[in-house]
C-alpha cells in the first residue's frame, strides 16, 4: 500500500518533476503535488509525495528532512489524514 508523505518548506521555484526526481532516489514515487493558491496558481510551499512502498517512504523521511533543496531547507514527514474544519458558510 502506498505512503503518503508531507513536504514543507519547498522553494516556490520548485516543480513537482524536481521533486519526483529526488524523492526516486529511494523508491518508487507513484504521485507528486505541490499546493497551489487557487486564485493565484502561486506554489503555497508545500506538497505531498506518494510512494508505493512503506519502507522506500521511510528511508526517504529520515534521508530528506532537513536536507536543502532551491535554497530552502525541507521538513518532511508523514502526512497526517485531514482533520474536517467548518466551512465559512456553516457559521452562519
Amino acid at each position: 500500500m502506498a505512503k503518503k508523505i508531507y513536504v514543507g518548506n519547498i522553494s516556490f521555484n520548485a516543480q513537482e518533476d524536481d521533486l519526483r526526481t529526488l524523492f526516486s532516489q529511494y523508491g518508487e514515487v507513484v504521485d507528486v503535488k505541490i499546493i497551489t493558491d487557487k486564485y493565484t496558481e502561486r506554489s503555497k510551499g508545500f506538497g505531498f509525495i506518494e510512494m508505493q512502498e512503506d519502507s522506500a517512504a521511510e528511508a526517504a523521511i529520515s534521508a530528506l528532512d532537513g536536507k536543502e533543496m532551491l535554497g530552502r531547507e525541507l521538513r518532511v514527514n508523514e502526512a497526517q489524514e485531514r482533520k474536517e474544519r467548518p466551512r465559512y458558510n456553516d457559521f452562519r
